[in-house]
């Protein structure tokens, strides 16, 4: 996989770069019989300052760096409004206002977001068979999220949508689901810059906080009976999306975000319905459709393809000259009258120079 450079000194490396998917997919079942006993806000605000500040007191045990300087406090409040008010503003929001499916569908196609953006800041190799995979991943979350006679209506009528569609389409809350996606697309990319200035762990907490914050401030102003409504099983499916859905999922997330691919781990990101609908079916007898096993499958087949894109496309996981040759820039120049005769015996002897 792309990322297991980034993760090959954790221990059960693969499980805990699936665990955020799972935990976010999970999160949501928690949740769906929260979001009518209280208010779209609040929940946001609930979701991020008590996971932020169990990150914290995590890192802090960790013995991870405070944030220093006023350079690592902007990107952080930066990250801190697009990852987290505009983020889990827009999707709270967007959910009291669209179906789960087709809001799940929106939410959870930002891996081609960061994919461009990632191409374009990073300039990430993404080829033919992660261009495919990107393509099948929408294409499985669709069959997974839309409802079955629209997909059938489609494939019958043809790409024929009429702009009073489009119209009831964005009137019904779908457009803050898209700009949800696009904010966290946006503060995927964002955590790479943050790193730069600030410990990925204590940035990740601190950015919960600051951007539950406001969340919480317009709900006391907008909104009423945040909690008045709610009862006990409302309290855990809270306390499970508060530690599981946001601690630990972003905690893991950001971690692995800050280094490796960004266009290989958000493809993740498909898992998060698929989990979604499996623990739907078991605990709230949630009946998958024929075109919806065929969503998985293609998301499943999706996530392969961009995670192994390179081997695909002929390239094995060795070194290529160019990046040998950023490694080995400082020294290059360092020794360069030494080292520019033997430049080109570089690849030959790889695996004694980089065992």
């Amino acid at each position: 996989m792309q990322l297991k450079l980034s993760a090959s000194q954790l221990p059960f490396a693969p499980l805990l770069l699936i665990a955020p998917f799972f935990l976010w997919g999970t999160a949501m079942v928690a949740m769906k019989g929260v979001i009518p006993h209280t208010t779209p806000l609040f929940m946001a605000g609930v979701r991020l300052i008590p996971a932020g500040m169990l990150i914290l007191i995590a890192a802090a045990f960790m013995d991870k760096p405070q944030p220093k300087g006023w350079a690592a406090w902007l990107w952080i409040a930066l990250f801190g409004l697009v990852d987290g008010t505009l983020f889990q503003g827009f999707l709270a929001e967007g959910l009291v206002r669209t179906s789960a499916g087709l809001g799940s569908v929106m939410i959870d196609s930002q891996p081609l977001a960061v994919a461009l953006l990632s191409l374009w800041l990073f300039q990430e190799h993404i080829g033919f068979w992660g261009w495919l995979g990107l393509g099948l991943g929408v294409t499985g979350i669709s069959l997974i999220g839309l409802p079955d006679e629209w997909i059938l209506h489609f494939l019958d009528s043809g790409a024929n949508m009429t702009i009073g569609n489009w119209q009831d389409l964005f009137a019904s809350g779908e457009w803050l689901m898209l700009l949800a996606a696009l904010s966290m697309a946006v503060g995927t990319v964002l955590i790479r810059f943050v790193c730069r200035y600030a410990d990925p762990v204590t940035a990740t907490g601190w950015h919960m906080i600051l951007g539950g914050l406001p969340l919480w401030g317009i709900s006391s102003v907008v909104e009423s009976q945040q909690w008045e409504n709610l009862g006990g099983s409302d309290l855990i499916a809270l306390g499970y999306a508060t530690v599981f859905g946001s601690a630990i999922a972003y905690g893991l997330f950001f971690y692995f975000a800050s280094s490796g691919s960004l266009t290989s781990l958000s493809s993740l990101t498909f898992l998060t319905p698929v989990f979604a609908l499996i623990f739907g079916n078991l605990f709230l007898s949630e009946v998958l459709s024929p075109l919806q096993w065929v969503g998985v499958f293609l998301t499943l087949i999706s996530i392969y393809l961009i995670n192994q894109r390179d081997t695909l496309a002929g390239q094995n996981d060795t070194m290529t000259v160019g990046e040998i040759a950023n490694i080995q820039q400082p020294v290059l120049e360092a020794s360069a009258k030494k080292l520019n005769p033997i430049t080109l015996a570089v690849r030959e002897s790889e695996p004694e120079i980089l065992p």
